[in-house]
């Protein structure tokens, strides 16, 4: 049976399904079904393990909305922290840099 955290975790999941079809027009019907089968935790270890991001996170990213995605979930809540290796949440500040990067505008020439 899961812990009070991790149904805190599964219920920020869920939130971000709702969030990112309300506020981006985004509707990770994928995503949804993994929370659901998986519950929240495994869904975004799986996510989070992946060697590639997600269809989902380059989508959100395309829509400039990076703080919906598990990453930026995991990273801006310490409380989450626990739940994750060391590991785990590196790989999260690494794909949120890398991307946040692409987006800060280029100063050629100068």
């Amino acid at each position: 049976m899961p812990d009070a955290l991790e149904s805190q975790f599964h219920e920020a999941m869920l939130d971000i399904y709702r969030r990112a079809k309300e506020e981006a027009g985004y509707n990770a019907s994928l995503f949804l079904r993994m929370v659901v089968d998986q519950g929240g935790l495994q869904a975004a270890r799986k996510l989070i393990n992946s060697r590639e991001p997600s269809s989902g996170y380059t989508r959100l990213f395309e829509l400039d909305r990076l703080d919906l995605t598990v990453e930026a979930v995991v990273l801006q809540s310490s409380h989450f922290h626990p739940l994750f290796t060391e590991q785990e949440l590196e790989v999260c500040k690494t794909r949120l840099r890398d991307l946040t990067s692409l987006r800060k505008p280029t100063n050629y020439g100068a």
